[in-house]
């Protein structure tokens, strides 16, 4: 079995079925970090912090502590899912402005790691 691909530290353009898994805030106020990237680049839309949009998706992580995130990634693996036509690169979502480390935040991708169409980044 050969190495599962992991998301790239800088992503910088995407295929037509790749999505961009930034980290959001609940008000989807894309103004920094991989969300910013996402409003520029792969379509979020201002005002909306969950969920699909343009070639992005979003997953807030700015609302609280660790266990706040968890329902979103629960929704994010659940909807990838229901996508396979879709490959999600999951950006360190939490790891930049928000302030979690790797440690905190990988755990909550455990039931991703056997979603075939969920690009994590390395180590998670």
């Amino acid at each position: 079995m050969g190495q599962k691909r992991t998301t790239p530290e800088r992503i910088t353009s995407l295929q037509p079925n790749e999505i961009f898994v930034f980290g959001s805030n609940l008000r989807g106020m894309h103004g920094g970090g991989a969300a910013y990237i996402a409003y520029r680049k792969f379509g979020a839309i201002m005002g909306q912090g969950v969920g699909l949009q343009g070639q992005s998706y979003g997953i807030p992580t700015m609302q609280g502590g660790v266990e706040t995130i968890r329902p979103y990634v629960d929704e994010f693996i659940a909807f990838a899912k229901e996508h396979p036509e879709l490959t999600f690169l999951v950006t360190r979502i939490g790891c930049g402005i928000a302030g979690f480390t790797d440690a905190e935040i990988s755990p909550l991708f455990e039931k991703a790691h056997d979603v075939e169409n969920i690009v994590l980044p390395p180590n998670w």
